[in-house]
């Protein structure tokens, strides 16, 4: 069996991968908050895990493989955009609008995920379907004197947890100093977060003994895993923004409510997007949703590719280059392949996803495979990353279009210039060529021309 090796960010070692249960893998990673529409940051952990998945499925098999991936569908966020169109005039209630609001959040998300080629995870938990999970687990946090409750609030002991502070690499008091925290005189200490709140007029709630109420951020994934992986499971994934407080502070409280359990064994962090080298934001301009790249034109293939090209646990950079040389690659791959019956992934793939899921190695080991024209196996190993499935490809349908004649007068243009060292007229007709969306492709083996997904048959008649 092949073996896995993943950096494990409590360890912060690279280790051998060892299941609990064989036949019982299991993986809970951190899902969205649905507010609003997933942008390309958001998709980044949702590609990094599907892959994962995928790689744990071929050394597994399917059936001995659980995938929980929750929707927070509880949140201040959420309420606000439900209040925001009450009082722009929206019909119904403040908890009907809220119910609206996560619903279509939610089928956003499953549209635009679904176009990156991501793996539907075996449950897709949410957030208010588990309450009494989590006023349970709050309650056995009080009576074991990890949490207190004031005010219609429950929080945290986060000093009665003596490992606090060990994923992200940092004291309790260190954080105090360093840290943003929700200042709260009812706190017995400024660390201490919250398991329960009050809610107030119409904000969501339910009956607790601590009166109406919603719980906190943190609960929501430790009770949701213990419901549905068990006090022990395998991985738990998300991006680094989530290593503090949310993963450190899932660790405390599940490890207090559950102390024969393990939790999690082995944390994985995916690194943070840029856009052209900078911080994707509003401000500069550069902030953009799955959404809006799918409504651009540009396929969720070439999106989940350049994904794939940097490894996840190194800072991602989109750029418009990257994805038009994703485009071209697919293009070329989906060609090659479109009549070829896949066989046994490639080795070389395999074991890159096995050493600590270095998709960039895959690649790597994909392009060398298509120069040596294996496509069978390109076509497999492919398939391990996403990629030239057979429901992805609609995008890549190229123009049926002969090209035939354009080819042999490029050819023998370049022969002659090759002899009169003056190549102003191949370049010329070149540039014409790439004007009319043509792909031009030179090398020693001769001339290649591929209709590009900007393609313009009237431009291309001008040339005759």
């Amino acid at each position: 069996m092949v073996t896995i090796r993943l950096t494990n960010s409590k360890t912060r070692r690279k280790e051998d991968f060892v299941p609990i249960d064989d036949r019982d893998v299991r993986m809970y990673v951190c899902g969205p908050t649905v507010y609003d529409r997933a942008h390309l940051g958001n998709a980044r952990p949702v590609v990094v895990f599907d892959t994962l998945y995928r790689l744990l499925r071929h050394v597994y098999r399917p059936e001995h493989v659980t995938y929980v991936r929750n929707f927070t569908d509880v949140d201040d966020k959420i309420n606000a955009e439900a209040l925001r169109r009450q009082q722009a005039g929206a019909p119904g209630t403040l908890e009907e609008l809220i119910h609206q609001r996560t619903e279509e959040t939610i089928a956003w998300y499953h549209a635009d995920m679904d176009a990156l080629g991501a793996l539907r995870p075996n449950h897709e938990p949410r957030a208010t379907e588990f309450i009494g999970q989590m006023i349970a687990m709050t309650e056995g946090l009080i009576a074991s004197g990890h949490a207190y409750a004031v005010e219609g609030h429950v929080l945290f002991r986060v000093r009665s947890y003596e490992d606090y502070g060990k994923l992200s690499g940092r004291s309790v008091d260190d954080m105090i100093a360093g840290a943003r925290v929700e200042v709260a005189p009812f706190k017995e200490d400024p660390m201490d977060f919250v398991l329960w709140k009050p809610s107030s007029g119409q904000e969501p709630g339910w009956a607790s003994p601590w009166g109406k109420g919603r719980p906190g951020w943190h609960i929501e994934c430790s009770a949701m895993s213990h419901e549905l992986l068990g006090e022990s499971f395998d991985i738990h994934g998300g991006g680094l923004d989530l290593q503090f407080p949310h993963h450190e502070n899932e660790i405390a409280q599940s490890a207090c409510a559950h102390p024969h359990g393990d939790f999690a064994h082995y944390w994985l962090h995916n690194e943070m997007l840029q856009v052209e080298g900078k911080k994707m934001s509003k401000s500069l301009g550069n902030f953009f949703t799955v959404r809006d790249l799918l409504d651009q034109g540009i396929p969720g293939e070439v999106i989940r590719f350049v994904f794939l090209m940097t490894h996840y646990r190194s800072p991602m950079d989109w750029t418009a280059e990257k994805a038009r040389q994703a485009e071209t690659t697919l293009r070329k791959w989906r060609a090659a392949t479109a009549s070829v019956a896949p066989s046994a992934p490639l080795a070389g793939v395999v074991e890159a996803l096995a050493d600590d899921l270095n998709t960039a190695g895959a690649l790597a080991a994909l392009h060398a495979a298509a120069g040596e024209g294996d496509w069978p196996g390109v076509k497999a190993s492919a398939a391990l990353l996403g990629l030239l499935t057979a429901g992805m490809g609609d995008w890549a349908m190229a123009p049926q279009v002969d090209l035939s004649a354009q080819t042999e007068r490029l050819s023998d243009l370049r022969a002659a210039a090759m002899a009169s060292k003056d190549f102003s007229v191949v370049d010329a007709l070149k540039s014409a060529l790439v004007a009319a969306g043509v792909e031009v492709r030179m090398s020693k083996a001769g001339v290649e021309l591929v209709p590009g997904p900007d393609f313009d048959p009237a431009k291309l008649e001008a040339l005759q």
